[in-house]
């Protein structure tokens, strides 16, 4: 048991990187360098699994999973252009407008952030092949006081072809991971397989 208990507090550093090529079964995925989000203020992610459970004999005997989609919404402070061009699709022209057309397709990206924990460490995560819709846009006019209107995004995002992992997490307590949580915003942590 450890010594002590450690309860998640906080998010911060959301980022995100393109998965450029591979993710097929013979190729690993490449990402481009990733690219800090604006702060972060929620993230919410929902893994959909599936569970059967085989009766005999009068009862259960066996029950299994299976990982569907995951969901995943973030909120963040602001989303620049480059960002929603990054994450939603959409191309910034030489006048730096953002344009959007009907045929725009989001990229598939991975997604990393850390969670402060009560006793002062963090849990690094990486969710690692997703795309993110384009959101609701609300905007209300200002009424006497200050109504901060941030936008939130959410994403489908899957297992990877290559390797089957959907997620990595790695816990800034345990020294073993001391040397992947030195690149983990700078680099998607490579895959196990060999």
């Amino acid at each position: 048991m450890p010594d002590k208990i450690a309860v998640p507090i906080g998010l911060q550093d959301i980022v995100y990187a393109k998965l450029l090529s591979g993710d097929t079964i013979t190729e690993a995925p490449v990402y481009e360098t990733p690219k800090y989000l604006l702060p972060a203020i929620t993230a919410n992610v929902t893994p959909n699994a599936e569970s059967n459970t085989l009766h005999g004999n009068d009862g259960p005997i066996l029950t299994e999973n299976a990982l569907n989609d995951i969901e995943v919404e973030i909120g963040i402070a602001n989303l620049t252009l480059e960002q929603r061009a990054d994450l939603l699709g959409g191309t910034i022209d030489d006048d730096g407008l953002l344009w959007n057309n009907s045929d725009d397709q989001a990229p598939e990206v991975a997604l990393g952030y850390r969670r402060s924990m009560s006793d002062g460490s963090f849990m690094y995560s990486w969710l690692l092949k997703g795309k993110f819709q384009i959101p609701t846009e609300e905007a209300t006019t200002k009424q006497g006081e200050i109504e901060f209107q941030t936008p939130t995004i959410t994403g489908t995002f899957l297992k990877r072809i290559y390797d089957n992992q959907w997620r990595v997490t790695a816990d800034s307590n345990n020294p073993a991971s001391a040397a992947k949580i030195a690149t983990w915003f700078t680099k998607v942590p490579d895959s196990p397989k060999a």
